[in-house]
């Protein structure tokens, strides 16, 4: 879900220089000799948000992970390579992103680092799609979309995180499996699914699989009569399962804004989850499912900020600032 980068034209951040956010220094220079590790003591909850951005320089197209605290302090460079990087989930101190550090422009494979950016390390050489992806069996499974060659596109494979082996378990190469998320008990796998792949007149749907592949139900049914019909962009996508609450929370262009939805695992649909009158989009969970970290832009998404839920109270707030355009997706991280 990574963006091109001539969308963004008007990004004046360079990546090397300081700024202050929230009156504190921030230094993201990769020249710097020294690394500020994020301890316990610097955060204000036992949560890190990790979250990715865009950073127009010398390099082609140079996307970066950033990590921060729950208050939006203490923000750096977790990955500082001209890559085109993206970090899509982690378990517990464990960030994994895809990046094309080491092969041909945008051609991903799975990479892991600690929330300090430190024992980076390839994790599989399955090729992967640009997709949302979870793990199960307490960080030793991850479920992915991935490729083999130019014919075998956006199916599902579980890799083993412990060796890099993967198994393909989707074997419909005519149909579009993307962003996959394992229900929290592992059974179940939800991701956005069509049958034909080409068919430029249909548009992925949640469906709910077997953890072996097999498809149980659709979940989502977009309204046909919406003004939002014909637009461009998700009408269900990057689906998280909630971890601690039965339900699976999405989003979708519906009435001419992106928001955040949710639909039982039964297909019932919860609609909006919050009341935020704001585009929304990427989002994810804290581990005690107390949390809500998602972007939000403004209508034109010229700017898009990193946003914090207490899903308790429906409290909102926003944890970062205008220094830069482009941060999104963020991601749940225990500290090192």
């Amino acid at each position: 879900m990574i963006f091109t980068s001539h969308l963004f034209n008007n990004l004046t951040f360079l990546k090397y220089f300081s700024i202050s956010i929230f009156g504190f220094s921030l230094l993201l220079s990769s020249c710097s000799s020294s690394k500020t590790r994020i301890s316990n003591k610097s955060i204000v909850d036992k949560f890190l948000i990790a979250y990715n951005i865009h950073v127009p320089d010398t390099t082609k197209d140079d996307w970066e992970v950033m990590i921060m605290d729950m208050e939006g302090r203490f923000v750096r460079n977790l990955t500082q390579h001209p890559d085109v990087a993206w970090t899509y989930t982690a378990f517990q101190n464990t960030l994994y992103f895809i990046s094309d550090r080491d092969s041909n422009y945008r051609h991903y494979y799975l990479y892991k680092m600690n929330s300090n950016g430190e024992r980076l390390k390839k994790v599989s050489n399955l090729r992967l799609e640009d997709s949302w992806m979870s793990s199960r069996n307490g960080g030793t499974e991850m479920i992915v979309s991935g490729r083999i060659g130019k014919e075998t596109r956006f199916q599902l494979f579980i890799i083993n995180l412990e060796n890099g082996s993967f198994k393909q378990i989707t074997q419909d190469t005519a149909a579009y499996y993307a962003d996959p998320c394992f229900s929290p008990d592992g059974k179940f796998i939800v991701c956005a699914y069509k049958k034909n792949r080409r068919d430029r007149n249909s548009h992925p749907e949640l469906y709910l699989l077997t953890e072996k592949g097999d498809i149980i139900k659709q979940l989502t049914h977009y309204p046909k009569d919406n003004i939002s019909f014909k637009d461009f962009g998700y009408k269900a996508g990057a689906p998280r399962w909630h971890p601690t609450k039965n339900f699976i929370s999405y989003i979708s262009k519906q009435n001419g804004i992106v928001s955040i939805f949710g639909v039982s695992p039964e297909g019932h649909s919860m609609g909006r989850l919050t009341n935020n009158p704001m585009p929304e989009g990427w989002h994810d969970w804290s581990p005690d499912g107390q949390w809500l970290s998602f972007n939000q832009s403004d209508t034109l998404e010229g700017q898009f900020h990193i946003m914090l839920m207490n899903w308790k109270t429906k409290e909102i707030k926003q944890l970062t600032n205008t220094a830069l355009k482009t941060q999104q997706a963020p991601v749940f991280v225990y500290p090192e």
